[in-house]
């Protein structure tokens, strides 16, 4: 035994060397470290709220409702929303006026979607927001708006007093690059925090998602006042037959930001066949999410946190549309009384 016992010595040794290398002792800082973390910054909101404003129909080719009342907002604008760390109140369109008021006083800002419809109460819905966006930057609040797609289109129509300024380009189903303008300054812009590297990336791969059947063209832009006083060209894109048309705008003296193209879908649709689910198309989604809720931060509303409580989203529940063939995966469906007056 006494033969064995300096072997066993050894082994044992080695065996806690060759442990303490796996599990190196960690070096304490020679410094203290502070027991409370620094307090946020007092100017922002860590709690902001988004209104997305709903859109006529079921959003799965009437599978589930063909009322004329009802109205949905697609789940995946939800998730873009919470993914950069914010809560929704849907401001459905058809609600009576006083309602949608009292919602619009609980967020901090406002999200226009996708979709189909330029007419009617819902257009007017539309441009009585707008117009109330516009009054509360006026009024001394930060309250950003993003407009996506049909959004996009409607504050062309809004801003021009014009309804037939659109122009028609095939760009439904579409994968594509953004060709960003000559010159143009992102400061302050959706593109001011996106790395550079993926903004190259931008304008050389297909990134973003088009799906939509009218425009503008950047002369046609340019050659309106109206559209030229409030916004400025950020980028341009190519439909499917190359004809080029405006893609991203800002606006010039509010937090207002309008793309034809859909940065919700990277992430959170899988209904159309040609949306970019990369590592870098996923960067895009994540990338304008963080700049819309980074805006949303400096609103100056605190609403009561009850009355927020009781209007969000959480209060309803999503449906399945994904096998509907409509594009959208989930949808949140809500049913109003009809013949409402606009804002």
């Amino acid at each position: 035994m006494r033969i064995y016992l300096p072997i066993l010595l050894l082994i044992s040794g080695f065996l806690a060397i060759s442990s303490a290398n796996r599990n190196p002792t960690a070096l304490l800082p020679s410094e203290p470290q502070l027991t409370n973390c620094p307090a946020p910054d007092g100017d922002l909101n860590y709690r902001p709220v988004i209104g997305i404003v709903s859109h006529p129909g079921d959003g799965a080719k009437s599978r589930f409702s063909n009322a004329s009342d009802v109205s949905y907002i697609a789940a995946s604008y939800v998730k873009f929303v919470e993914s950069a760390g914010a809560r929704v109140i849907p401001l459905i369109y058809n609600e009576p006026p006083e309602i949608l008021i009292q919602k619009l006083n609980l967020v901090n800002g406002v999200l226009f979607t996708g979709g189909s419809s330029k007419k009617g109460l819902y257009f007017e819905v539309v441009k009585g927001i707008f117009q109330k966006v516009l009054e509360k930057n006026d009024a001394g609040d930060h309250f950003p708006l993003l407009a996506i797609c049909l959004g996009f289109e409607l504050l062309t129509m809004i801003i021009t007093k014009d309804n037939n300024i659109l122009e028609g380009f095939n760009a439904a189903n579409q994968a594509s690059k953004l060709q960003f303008v000559e010159g143009a300054n992102f400061e302050g812009t959706l593109f001011q925090r996106f790395p550079s590297e993926l903004l190259k990336k931008m304008s050389k791969d297909c990134l973003v998602m088009q799906n939509h059947h009218y425009g503008i063209s950047p002369e046609k832009f340019r050659a309106n006042a109206d559209l030229c006083n409030f916004f400025k060209i950020l980028t341009t894109s190519a439909d499917q037959d190359n004809k080029i048309y405006v893609s991203t705008v800002q606006a010039e003296h509010y937090p207002v930001t309008a793309v034809q193209w859909h940065p919700e879908k990277n992430a959170f649709e899988w209904g159309l066949s040609e949306i970019p689910h990369t590592e870098d198309a996923i960067l895009v989604t994540q990338n304008v999410a963080n700049y819309f809720i980074s805006e949303a931060r400096k609103s100056l509303n605190r609403p009561d946190a009850q009355e927020v409580l009781n209007n969000l989203i959480y209060n309803y529940s999503p449906s399945y549309s994904g096998k509907s063939g409509s594009g959208f995966d989930e949808v949140y469906i809500f049913t109003q009384n009809s013949g409402l007056s606009s804002l």
